[in-house]
């Protein structure tokens, strides 16, 4: 017997690693299509119920959906109703594993073709020629690692006769056996984190009749609240909103076992009227349908409520606490990382258009003081944009250390280069919120020791700051998706980018010229700082423009 569960053991080892390898490489060689998909899903609820489906029949892990979707949920590309939809959606896509373990699992000699198949996956790791399909070499060495795991659970669980009876007594006790069983089905799914393996588990105790009918399928219920765990250690110290995702999921799950296990009879019943031929001859297709039907059964009842839900978990978790102003919080989390190293880069692009939007918002403090040099600027909008820069060295620091990790992690080549791009970026909009601080610093100088501008002098710096201005904002817009600039797209920028070296030089010349005729020294020489810093801010902005066109 010590031998069976140390066969066992190693079994589910092979199994679990083999589903992390095919649902790692999936993700790895989609790269970020998958969360693009994710993340800009429409509200609808249907929309957001086949997404989360879809995706989650590709990746073959639900927990890896729910994980995603807790983490895009807490960075906010998500809403809490689209996230309800997909954890609906999720639930049913992680079905077809049973179904590919029912149908392909115990109808011929398994290592027939698992071990070519795992074989192929190896040539295509291992050949540089090939590097572009890494990720799919690596799927299908864990599809093959799958079947390989469920040929030696198989060998595992032939019991004898005699450990048959026993496992007969534990399953006669009626409604206590169920009982056990889903509890069984709970911590077991909670401990090996994956309700598919859970259902694997179950569909080879039942071909070798270890389990019966009624047996099998409370397990498989039972799986269902314990895959709720993933999501959970997920949402630990996230927003209320993520935490929010996760108890939808809770929820959800639970109350749908409820409903299976007071309708149990009836269901097994309907079951056994859908599913051809005898539960002893076909019990593997009568728990891989019910598999099926009870995650479809939840989602019927439970969709159409997808808002009373929403606002039901906004009442048991109430709102964050206000956070004090300009303090930057990024957190990296271990378990998405584990989970979905793809999603970890994705966040860091929405941090990205974050970081960018805050030195939008320094430009626009910035333009005020430009307008009219007063004591008013030193007042409300210097003060602004000092919080912001301090605000801004939080984030480059923290966003530069998150990226770095991030290029640790097993993820594509077209992510990794995404993640250098973006440590570069970041670079760059520090310096531009360093920049941004100076200018503001040289108008409080002024305005401290009363220097005179003429009216005019601050109408021409206007529309050279605009210029600027306006490049930053044609970055903003391209920044956050990471893609390289289209050649238009590129002149564009090279356009503005002469303009304002063409209007610094106008501007410098009349500055000249009216030092010459005797003006005020040091507000003339004030005042050409300044415009030698909007030139390098309008610098800092072509520099973006151009790491995004040579990417």
């Amino acid at each position: 017997m010590v031998l069976k569960i140390l066969c066992f053991a190693g079994s589910l080892c092979f199994l679990l690693f083999g589903m992390k390898l095919m649902s790692e490489g999936i993700q790895r060689n989609a790269g970020q299509k998958l969360q693009s998909a994710l993340a800009f899903m429409t509200g609808n609820r249907f929309v957001g119920l086949f997404t989360g489906c879809f995706l989650t029949m590709i990746i073959q892990s639900s927990g890896a959906t729910t994980v995603m979707l807790v983490s895009f949920v807490n960075a906010g590309l998500l809403t809490l109703e689209q996230s309800v939809g997909v954890i609906f959606g999720a639930n049913i896509g992680t079905t077809v594993t049973a179904w590919i373990v029912a149908l392909f699992g115990f109808n011929f000699k398994i290592e027939a073709f698992a071990i070519p198949i795992f074989g192929l996956g190896y040539f295509f790791t291992i050949v540089k020629k090939l590097k572009n399909y890494q990720g799919a070499g690596q799927a299908l060495m864990g599809f093959g690692l799958v079947f390989i795991a469920l040929g030696m659970l198989k060998d595992a669980f032939n019991f004898s006769d005699e450990h048959l009876v026993y496992f007969a007594k534990v399953q006669s006790f009626g409604t206590l056996s169920l009982c056990i069983a889903v509890f069984v089905g709970i911590i077991f799914t909670a401990l090996i984190h994956s309700s598919s393996a859970m259902t694997a588990i179950v569909l080879t105790m039942a071909s070798n009749r270890a389990v019966s009918w009624e047996f099998g399928a409370a397990m498989v219920i039972g799986s269902e609240i314990g895959s709720t765990i993933d999501s959970i250690m997920a949402a630990v110290g996230t927003k209320a909103n993520a935490k929010r995702t996760a108890l939808i999921h809770v929820m959800f799950n639970v109350a749908t076992v409820v409903v299976a296990l007071i309708l149990f009879r009836p269901f097994l019943a309907f079951i056994d009227f859908l599913v051809p031929g005898s539960i002893e001859s076909n019990i593997i297709y009568h728990i891989a349908a019910l598999h099926t039907c009870f995650k479809l059964m939840g989602t019927v009842l439970f969709i159409p409520f997808t808002r009373q839900i929403a606002t039901a978990t906004r009442k048991i978790i109430k709102d964050d606490k206000e956070e004090e102003t300009y303090i930057y919080h990024l957190e990296f989390s271990e378990k998405t990382a584990r989970e979905t190293p793809e999603t970890i880069v994705f966040n860091a692009q929405k941090e990205i258009a974050d970081f960018t939007d805050v030195v939008v918002e320094m430009f626009d403090a910035l333009q005020i003081g430009i307008k009219s040099i007063d004591e008013n600027f030193v007042q409300k909008e210097f003060v602004t944009i000092e919080k912001l820069e301090t605000y801004t060295d939080q984030m480059y620091e923290q966003l530069t250390h998150y990226l770095v990790r991030c290029s640790s992690l097993s993820i594509s080549d077209q992510s990794l280069e995404n993640v250098n791009l973006m440590i570069q970026i970041c670079e760059e909009l520090e310096s531009m919120a360093d920049g941004c601080l100076s200018i503001a610093n040289q108008i409080k100088k002024a305005v401290e020791k009363e220097m005179p501008f003429r009216q005019e002098d601050l109408e021409r710096l206007l529309p050279y700051f605009e210029l600027s201005r306006q490049l930053l904002q044609f970055i903003y817009k391209n920044v956050s998706k990471i893609e390289r600039l289209s050649k238009e797209q590129f002149d564009f920028a090279a356009g503005l980018e002469n303009q304002i070296d063409e209007e610094r030089k106008n501007l410098k010349k009349i500055a000249r010229k009216r030092l010459e005729s005797g003006a005020d020294v040091k507000a003339e020489l004030l005042y050409l700082d300044i415009i030698r810093q909007i030139e390098k801010l309008g610098d800092r902005c072509f520099d973006l423009a151009d790491d995004l066109e040579r990417r």
